[in-house]
C-alpha cells in the first residue's frame, strides 16, 4: 500500500472531488472549499441533495445487514468514498465479528484515511485497496483481495453510489461483468446510482453541469439494465428507490421518491444462467 503521506501528496484541495463532497452531503468535515461551494451549487438547483446522500448511506446500511443475515460473511466495498462511521465492516461485524472487508477506492484522500478503516473485531479483517473500477483487474488480482476474501465462498459486492461516475464509454456492463464472473453462486450484488428522471430538462442540464462527472445519472430502467447479466437475478422489488428498500428498518418516517434522485438494486448471483 502506498503510504499515507504520498497519498497526501497527490491531493489538490482546489479541485472538487466527488468523494469530498459526498462527504460535506453526509456532514464530513473531510472536505475543502471547493467541495463545499460545488455541492451548494447543485443544492441550489437540487434542494435535496443532502437527504439524498444520506438516504443512499441508509440504504447501504440495510442492504449490509440483508447480505448478513442471508449468511455473507465477506464482503467487496467498491468506491467505499471517505470513511463515513459505520463502515459496512462495522455493519456486518456487529452480526457476526468474523466478517470480512476488502475496501477499494482510487482516490487519493480515501488512500490518506485508509488506517481509519482498517479498524475491526480482532475476529473479522478489513483490508485497503488502491483500485479503479475502471480496471476491475486490479481488483480481482490485487493482494488484498487475495490475502482477506476466499472467491470460492459467496461474497457481498458492494457498488453502491459509484456507477454513476462510470460513462457509458468506459462500458459499465462490461466492468460489472468481469466482477460478477468471478464471484461464486451465492453471492450478492447491491448497487445504487443517482438518477435525475424526477427532475425537468432544465433542472437536469443544471445539475449537470456542476456535477462533472455524475453526468452519467442514469434512469432506473437504464441502471437495472447495467445488471442484464445471465448469472444475477435481482432479488424484489427490483429497481427502486433507495428510501423504499427495507423500509420498515429504516431510521424514520419515508420521504417522497421524488426527493430521493437514488435507485438501488439487490441482485443474487446465480449458477451459470441458473
Amino acid at each position: 500500500m502506498a503510504s499515507q503521506r504520498g497519498a497526501s501528496d497527490r491531493i489538490d484541495t482546489s479541485v472538487v472531488h466527488p468523494a469530498r463532497r459526498y462527504d460535506f452531503l453526509l456532514g464530513g468535515k473531510d472536505n475543502f472549499e471547493a467541495d463545499r461551494e460545488s455541492a451548494r451549487q447543485i443544492e441550489r438547483h437540487m434542494p435535496t441533495i443532502r437527504l439524498v446522500a444520506l438516504e443512499n448511506r441508509w440504504f447501504l446500511h440495510r442492504a449490509v445487514r440483508f447480505l448478513a443475515r442471508q449468511g455473507i460473511r465477506q464482503f467487496l466495498d467498491v468506491g467505499t468514498g471517505i470513511p463515513t462511521s459505520p463502515n459496512t465492516h462495522q455493519i456486518a461485524q456487529e452480526i457476526d465479528p468474523t466478517s470480512r472487508v476488502v475496501y477499494v477506492d482510487n482516490d487519493p484522500i480515501v488512500l490518506a484515511y485508509a488506517r481509519a478503516l482498517l479498524t475491526g473485531t480482532d475476529e473479522g479483517r478489513t483490508a485497503y485497496l488502491d483500485a479503479d473500477l475502471r480496471r476491475p483487474g486490479e481488483i480481482l488480482d490485487g493482494p488484498a483481495l487475495s490475502e482477506i476474501l476466499d472467491l470460492t465462498q459467496p461474497v457481498g459486492l458492494l457498488l453502491v453510489a459509484v456507477l454513476h461516475f462510470i460513462r457509458d464509454e468506459d462500458d459499465p456492463e462490461a466492468l460489472i461483468a468481469a466482477l460478477v464472473d468471478a464471484l461464486p453462486a451465492g453471492s450478492f450484488v447491491v448497487a445504487s446510482h443517482v438518477t435525475l428522471e424526477y427532475m425537468s430538462p432544465e433542472e437536469f442540464a443544471a445539475v449537470r453541469a456542476v456535477a462533472e462527472r455524475q453526468s452519467a445519472a442514469r434512469t432506473g430502467v437504464e441502471f437495472a439494465a447495467l445488471f442484464d447479466h445471465p448469472r444475477l437475478r435481482l432479488v424484489e422489488p427490483g429497481v427502486q428507490s433507495v428510501s423504499r428498500w427495507w423500509s420498515d428498518e429504516a431510521p424514520e418516517a419515508r420521504p417522497a421518491v421524488e426527493d430521493v434522485a437514488c435507485n438501488g438494486l439487490v441482485a443474487r448471483v446465480t449458477a451459470d444462467g441458473g
